[in-house]
């Protein structure tokens, strides 16, 4: 007798539901989060669990890993909108029903198993995530500081480099005693975050120049370090694509289709993957149609007399790229 297991994962606990091949339940407990838990759970119920499946989210990385390396279970991570659109059925919505509905799921096998990135690919992901979370904050900040000068009239340039605002800002705010009591540790602290996220931006750097794969996408006009580490965190295993073709699928950059007797309508593209590759793939191929110099058969591909003259639309999907629009692009 073949013998599933379902997982429904939340953050600090998870509800475990055990079914046989015939659908029947053997099998439920709520537990906590925790893989040797986990694991020790399974192992008092001394059945010979066939399969072992949870749906993605925040913490299948270390359960997937742990519950296969460590335990030896076949383990499947499903993808949460088949999963979803299979516990949406289901009358009442909670912990024991959407573990016996995974279950249900992983015996059927109407799923589709997601790739577990290495640990190598998450490491640059996490990487590239505080690089930019500094730079947004730094952003803030500058933001800030520029609203609350012009209550005093005291109106910025435009355009100030990161580098050279706090020089700028600085004199204006230590002449007025008010100024220097509210402003100065904010500036202060913007001072502490560009600090570190050059730092960052360092480390991500030298991270894209020891990376075989990232030197020659670099290769391409347009695309910077930035680019190329995100595009290569993202594929992790290019093997587990059939095709080049299916990578643009997967982060969303083909139209969807709805299709339905005489009615065929194309639409947007799906932005089903992930939003931060898809973004810096805009940027690296707008800065190769608008500031690259030198040209290449991908930029005349682009500059066809056929092809859409308009600007790339943005990644949040507002059409063209606002002024001001994503900030954090800029640099990659």
């Amino acid at each position: 007798m073949e013998y599933y297991a379902g997982l429904d994962v939340s953050l600090r606990s998870v509800s475990i539901c055990v079914i046989d091949g015939e659908g029947k339940i053997i099998f439920e407990r709520l537990v906590a989060c925790e893989v040797d838990v986990i694991a020790n759970t399974l192992a008092q119920t001394s059945l010979p669990i066939t399969r072992l499946g949870f749906e993605a989210g925040t913490m299948s990385q270390p359960l997937f890993y742990g519950l296969k390396e460590q335990h030896g279970f076949d383990v499947v991570c499903m993808e949460a909108r088949q999963v979803h659109a299979a516990l949406s059925a289901m009358r009442n919505k909670t912990d024991k029903n959407d573990a016996r509905g995974i279950a249900q799921v992983l015996r059927s096998g109407w799923y589709s198993p997601v790739h577990m990135k290495s640990r190598r690919s998450h490491a640059m992901r996490t990487l590239l995530s505080s690089r930019k979370a500094c730079l947004r904050k730094c952003i803030d900040l500058t933001n800030e500081v520029r609203g609350l000068l012009k209550v005093y009239g005291l109106r910025l340039p435009e355009r100030i480099k990161h580098t050279r605002f706090d020089a700028t800002v600085r004199p204006f705010i230590e002449v007025h005693p008010d100024l220097s009591l509210a402003l100065v540790p904010q500036l202060d602290a913007r001072l502490a975050l560009l600090q570190t996220y050059q730092e960052l931006d360092k480390r991500v750097k030298h991270a894209a120049s020891t990376n075989s794969v990232c030197l020659l996408l670099m290769e391409i006009p347009g695309v910077g370090p930035i680019t190329a580490l995100s595009f290569v965190a993202a594929v992790d295993d290019p093997a587990r694509f059939r095709n080049s073709r299916t990578v643009a699928a997967h982060f969303g950059l083909t139209p969807r289709r709805f299709q339905s007797g005489e009615t065929d309508n194309p639409g947007r593209i799906s932005k089903a993957g992930d939003m931060e590759v898809r973004s810096a793939l805009y940027t690296a191929a707008n800065a190769m149609l608008t500031r690259c110099t030198g040209g290449s058969s991908i930029k005349s591909l682009g500059d066809a007399p056929d092809a859409d003259q308009r600007a790339p639309p943005c990644c949040c999907g507002r059409g063209q790229k606002a002024r001001g629009c994503h900030a954090s692009h800029v640099g990659q």
